[in-house]
């Protein structure tokens, strides 16, 4: 029996001091110093064996965090790991003792094809780390090999156009992860977010859409618009990356800022349809009259190929076990949600008889998660805007 850990941690805007990532954003060396020191913190918080980073600009600053949450895990291990010299208020009895430092970890960083390096104009990538190195090396997936073109029809038939990307809005990383005698895939992803993307003509500095003086609604909806295409059509890519590996035979993770909830259709295709009860009372796709339906051998057949390459969500798994109602990893404008996912394939759905392991537990770090829409609210740039989330994981009996 093997247990381990996977989280996910969207940093906000990791970078070194003096460094204009967004236009005229930069942190001070102080306050550099102090997200780091956040940051590596909340490293040392969940412990995890493997996490998935995302908004990183530099895998320098990356390394820096994380040799600074060894720095506080080997101090913590020195003062509450049991040994006759320490008083007893002060000893761990918990089942994972002290803390394990990353010195043997990989670290798999994905910088972004969209990042020109310049200041006020950088984009950032995402990053995998694994107390259990990789097996074979990770891919990158942003660039595509040939675009994506997406057809459309007009409800007439006729031609409707259609929509294409050639490079997705951030990198996907995608790792295999060698956790004892099982290689598991994880993908990491950060999709396209809700801000609107907005045209700038030619010769202009500026989208119209941008001057909130001449506020227009209409156009700014049209930004929206692209923005969930772009984000939709990310979220297929990724799809057709996790059946590749599910159809090779590998366990998939995915986890990431997705950027939508659960049930949304971007969310949505990158787990898979969920299955009808019963297929068998649906026409045929090529019926020839009212009572040519699916038999029952095909409905099982078709149940049977839909759960197959179904992922489901760590979260949805433990509010269903412990019966809690509320998960939430994001606050904007007075919605506190869960963007940030971790999905599992069904080798760890409790209710498939072949799995290879299961859920034990899920823990959600957002106690610094603040609804800035309200006046009264803490806020701090310097940590991050979304939650941390980790499950835990068992493999085997």
């Amino acid at each position: 029996m093997t247990r381990f850990t996977i989280a996910s941690f969207n940093v906000k805007n990791l970078i070194g001091p003096d460094k204009e990532y967004y236009q005229f954003q930069t942190y001070t060396p102080e306050e550099h110093a102090w997200k780091s020191d956040w940051t590596a913190n909340q490293v040392f918080t969940m412990d995890a064996d493997i996490v998935g980073f995302q908004e990183i600009f530099e895998e320098d600053a990356l390394r820096d965090v994380i040799s600074e949450a060894d720095e506080i895990g080997i101090a913590s291990n020195e003062a509450v790991i049991p040994s006759k010299s320490k008083s007893y208020h002060r000893k761990a009895i918990f089942r994972k003792l002290g803390y394990q430092p990353y010195g043997d970890a990989a670290l798999a960083f994905a910088p972004n094809s969209n990042d020109t390096r310049q200041p006020g104009r950088r984009r950032p990538g995402v990053a995998i780390l694994s107390r259990f190195g990789f097996k074979g090396t990770p891919e990158i997936i942003q660039d595509l090999p040939e675009p994506l073109v997406i057809p459309f029809r007009e409800l007439t038939g006729s031609d409707g156009g259609a929509y294409s990307i050639s490079r997705l809005s951030r990198p996907m990383l995608k790792a295999r992860v060698p956790v004892g005698d099982t290689v598991i895939t994880v993908f990491n992803c950060h999709l396209k977010s809700k801000l609107g993307e907005f045209l700038t003509p030619a010769g202009a500095d500026f989208a119209p859409e941008s001057d909130l003086t001449q506020y227009d609604p209409v156009a700014r909806a049209m930004g929206s618009l692209r923005a969930a295409l772009r984000r939709m059509a990310e979220a297929w890519v990724l799809r057709r990356a996790i059946v590749a590996e599910l159809e090779a035979g590998y366990p998939v993770m995915v986890l990431g800022d997705f950027n939508d909830g659960e049930h949304a259709v971007s969310s949505e295709i990158i787990s898979g349809e969920v299955p009808f009860r019963n297929y068998a009372w649906m026409l045929r796709h090529n019926a020839k009259d009212r009572n040519d339906r699916y038999t029952k051998s095909e409905n099982a057949q078709i149940s049977a190929a839909v759960n197959a390459m179904r992922l489901t969500s760590a979260e949805n798994l433990f509010v269903r076990k412990s019966l809690r109602d509320m998960v939430y990893t994001s606050a904007f404008g007075g919605v506190y949600e869960s963007i940030d996912q971790i999905y599992l394939s069904r080798h760890f759905h409790p209710d498939n008889d072949k799995r290879i392991g299961e859920m034990e537990y899920f823990s959600v770090f957002n106690d610094h998660i603040t609804d800035g829409s309200h006046a009264e609210a803490p806020y701090n740039k310097l940590a991050s805007d979304h939650g941390q989330i980790m499950a835990h994981i068992r493999l085997g009996e």
